[in-house]
Formats: structure tokens, sequence, C-alpha cells
């Protein structure tokens, strides 16, 4: 991005272009305690090459091969140079929402792929044009299966991520919308018992993530019956949309509410990501965000449109399914073009490395002394160890020999303490998985 000084001059004339007489009065509705008076602690003033210089010490000190045993709803995949090619042409990067169709054919139709893509993934008839990321979509998903059903009362696993109870609960706790937990197994899945007791008809929807937290696939159908008995629908949440290459895809559930990031998109310290809400045809006037739909112009031809949007920009405010949704159009291309070069075969033979790899580190993480899997629920590339000491110490360890070990669970779970979420993707090499074993054996050997 360039940047323009403006010189004094140019400074006043602005002002006056706004009936502005300086700085202050320009500002004066900021109250004065809100106001900067001294100058910001940088360093410099620097010259142009001085400025490359200083940035380039900065990503020096980036932290550099390490091998990361981290998951946890965000992922490292391969991803092919293409996309990142196809993104950063003008036309989609600098686009904006493409309310004008006759201008905005080529966005309007990577978003049309997008949701044909999600549709086929997830095994639903309709999907948006993408949420912020997994945890909005999965509030979203509730707030719409309240306002489908009519009623307030919301039944959530506690095997599903935390991150996104936290969100639904921010969400929920001005709205009058009631969120109840519900426990899992001594197998790390859903308590299905529990869910059957507790439902009642004033719920609105169970949430089921799958894989879960703890990297344990759910079985559904038993929760989908007594669900749908209830009157209620049933929102399943996925976190690792990779998982989908080896998974049967949740078509039994009513609202899925999925992470893409795992589809060409980088973990990039946290975002931007992008967030999926794809459901059955006949919820389509509840779902937030918008759509974007095929249709043909007046001489015949193929075009695109959007075709519902249910935001407060669009309708009337009280009406707008959700006013704080958004569309995230260039992460929903990145998703769009991973998953079209990777095909149908492709995805699944990167789930089956999952697959493969997730199981060599568990075989060599079990022949440490004192380690074990805490859940024997079946798992795609992520699981659960239970270890002798606390997994915050293990990984101060690991750090030294640059690895970034598990997750600890004690934070999130009280009752997981000296639990750790160990992940492992395709982009893991076995040489690595080995290292990775045998410097938690060596930590552990060592005394205390």
């Amino acid at each position: 991005m360039r940047y323009l000084p403006k010189s004094p001059a140019e400074r006043q004339e602005m002002l006056a272009a706004i009936g502005a007489k300086s700085i202050e009065e320009l500002f004066e509705t900021i109250p004065e305690k809100y106001r900067l008076r001294d100058a910001l602690k940088l360093p410099g003033p620097f010259s142009e090459a001085e400025v490359i210089d200083y940035f380039k010490q900065r990503a020096a000190e980036n932290s550099v091969g390490y091998t990361s045993f981290l998951g946890a709803g965000v992922y490292q995949h391969l991803r092919s140079v293409i996309t990142d090619t196809i993104l950063l042409r003008g036309e989609f990067l600098t686009s904006y929402t493409p309310y004008q169709a006759e201008i905005s054919q080529g966005t309007l139709q990577a978003i049309f792929e997008f949701q044909t893509l999600m549709c086929q993934l997830t095994g639903q008839e309709v999907a948006n044009a993408s949420m912020y990321d997994g945890s909005t979509a999965t509030t979203e998903a509730v707030l719409m299966a309240e306002r489908l059903t009519g009623r307030n009362r919301v039944l959530v696993a506690r095997s599903v991520h935390p991150e996104y109870r936290e969100v639904l609960q921010t969400y929920a706790k001005n709205s009058g919308l009631h969120v109840e937990e519900i426990g899992y197994t001594k197998s790390g899945t859903l308590n299905v018992a529990a869910i059957k007791n507790a439902l009642k008809d004033d719920v609105a929807a169970v949430v089921v993530q799958s894989p879960n937290f703890f990297g344990v696939l759910e079985t559904l159908s038993g929760v989908v019956d007594a669900a749908h008995a209830a009157g209620a629908l049933l929102v399943v949440a996925i976190a690792e949309g990779v998982s989908l290459g080896a998974v049967k895809p949740p078509g039994e559930a009513d609202i899925v509410a999925m992470e893409a990031q795992s589809f060409g998109l980088p973990p990039s310290y946290g975002g931007p990501f992008a967030g999926v809400i794809a459901s059955r045809e006949k919820f389509v006037r509840q779902m937030p965000g918008r759509l974007a739909g095929q249709t043909t112009d007046t001489g015949g031809k193929r075009g695109f449109v959007l075709t519902l949007a249910t935001r407060e920009q669009h309708i009337r405010r009280e009406k707008a399914t959700s006013n704080i949704c958004t569309n995230q159009a260039l992460c929903a291309l990145a998703a769009t073009v991973h998953l079209m070069l990777l095909g149908k075969e492709g995805l699944r033979e990167m789930a089956e490395q999952n697959l493969a790899k997730t199981q060599f580190a568990l075989s060599e993480l079990e022949k440490i002394p004192g380690v074990k899997r805490a859940f024997d629920g079946p798992f795609f590339n992520e699981f659960t160890l239970e270890f002798p000491r606390s997994v915050r110490i293990i990984n101060g360890e690991l750090l030294k020999e640059k690895i970034a070990g598990p997750l600890a669970l004690g934070t999130a779970y009280p009752e997981l303490t000296k639990h750790g979420l160990v992940c492992v993707t395709e982009t893991t090499p076995r040489v690595e998985i080995e290292r990775f074993a045998v410097a938690v054996k060596n930590i552990l050997s060592k005394p205390l």
C-alpha cells in the first residue's frame, strides 16, 4: 500500500473543504481523555531503506524449522501456489459485495461454485455464501434453528470446540437464548442418554461436533432421531473439513456449520477464515447471509445473481436474519480453487494420508511408558492422550527441540488436566513424528 504524505498546505485545504479551521476543531467531538497527546512509542523516523531493513530484522525473529502437533480447529494442510495466484488477481482481490450483477459475474460465479461444493461436501441442499468462521457459523446455525422452531433452549455437547461454545454464550447472553451443555462419555462421544433426558418441547436445537474437539467421530443417528422426536433440529459443527474426504457427510443433520480453513487457507495466526452454513432448502428463508443463484439473461445466456440476501442492508431490519454476518468471498474463493484443484480423489487421498499418519503417531506415542489414549472412540487426524505429567511442562521442554506440542486441555476442561490434544496432518513428515515421540519419551524419563 502506498503512503501519500500531505503537506501542511494540503491539510489546510482539506480542512477548509469540510468547514473545519483546525485538526482540533475536526476532533472536538472526541472527549479529551481519549485523545492521544504524546507521540507513539515507535522507532525512527526511518528512511525507506531503513524501514525495509527494520522489517527484515523483525521477519528474521519468526520461528523457523519448527514442527507443530497443534490442531484444535486450525489446521496446517498442503496448499497450491495456484490458489494465491488467483486470489491476487485484481478483479477478485479488490472487489466488494457483488450488488451489480452485470459487472460482478466472476465473483458471483465463484460464490455459486463455492456453495455447490459445500453442498456436495456436507450432503445438504443449500449453502450460503460464507460466514466469518466456524464459531460464528455454529452460533448463526443455532439462531436459525431458534427462528425455525420458535423455541429458545439449546443443548450443546461439551465436546464441541470450547471457543465455539464461548461465542454461542456471548450471543445468547442478552438474546433470551438458554444454552445447556451436555457431557461426554468415557469413549469421548456425546452422552446420548443425557441428551434424551434433557430434550423437552422447548428445545430448538441439539448441537454436536464431528470430529469433536477431542478428535473423536460422533455417531449421529441416535441423536437426530431423539432431536426430531422432540421437535428440535440437529446442528452439526465441523471444524476439520478435510475429514469429509473420508467420513460420511452429515446428511441427516438439519443444519451444518463448518469451518472451511482447511481448504486452501493458511493458519495465518488465526484468520481470516471462512465459515459455512448448509441446510435443507425448506429452511433457506431463515438462512443468514446471502446466496448466489444461477439464472439466464434476456438473451438466454447463463448468468449469476444474488438470489437471497437476508441481511439488514438488503431488507427491513426487523426481518433480517442476522446483522453481524458477512460474506468472506475471497476466503471462499480460496476454498473453491483449492477443492477444484484437489478434486474428489485428491481430497480423499489427503484424508487417507491424515488417517495413516495419525494412526502411526498414536502407535509411536503409546509405546512411551505412562502415556495412554484417553478416549477409545474412532478418530480422524486428532486424538487425546493422557500424560503422567503436566502437558504445559512437557510443551515447554518440547519447544527447546523446536516442536510445538499438543494442546493442553486442562484450561477448557478442568477434569482433563495432564491431557493433551495431538494433531497430525499430511504435512507432518514421518521422521518428525518419530522425533516427537523420542522427545516426549526423553522428557518423561527425566526426574521432576
